[in-house]
């Protein structure tokens, strides 16, 4: 398990109210969205790999549709590597929501059209990241994310 203290960087975040709602910013889409636990999560995370990993910008896609085994189904993160090719594709939780067997399950049917090297599940308070090894049909878990090649 990585420790990315995602909570340190909350006052990185911009918030906003608005009937009697709140919102965060998110600076990949550059437009507000409604705060909850799954977002807050998701744009703490955004906030680290810009922040503490100087990923770029310009490298992320965040909340796009994809199919897989004919359904339509919608990712959290996809860092693109130099060429862009997928790099590291993340799945965040809500903080309640335990990073079990299932949640590994997810991330890995979204990666079988995708094929990112690297994988990070969050729920904000644990996080894991693996490298796949597809040539074996195995991954490993590894002890700091990756930096971008």
């Amino acid at each position: 398990m990585l420790d990315l203290d995602l909570q340190s960087l909350k006052d990185q975040l911009t918030l906003q109210i608005r009937n009697d709602k709140r919102y965060v910013y998110d600076p990949i889409r550059h437009k507000y969205l409604l705060l909850t636990p799954e977002e807050l999560v998701r744009q703490l995370l955004i906030a680290y790999l810009l922040t503490r990993k100087g990923y770029q910008p310009k490298r992320f896609a965040v909340e796009k549709q994809l199919e897989v085994f004919g359904l339509s189904r919608r990712f959290d993160i996809l860092i693109f590597g130099p060429q862009l090719q997928p790099f590291l594709l993340a799945e965040c939780k809500a903080p309640q929501v335990p990073i079990d067997q299932d949640t590994f399950e997810q991330i890995s049917r979204y990666n079988l059209p995708v094929k990112a090297p690297y994988l990070l599940l969050t729920n904000g308070q644990a996080t894991y990241c693996c490298r796949m090894d597809y040539a074996n049909r195995q991954y490993h878990f590894v002890d700091e994310l990756p930096a971008l090649p």
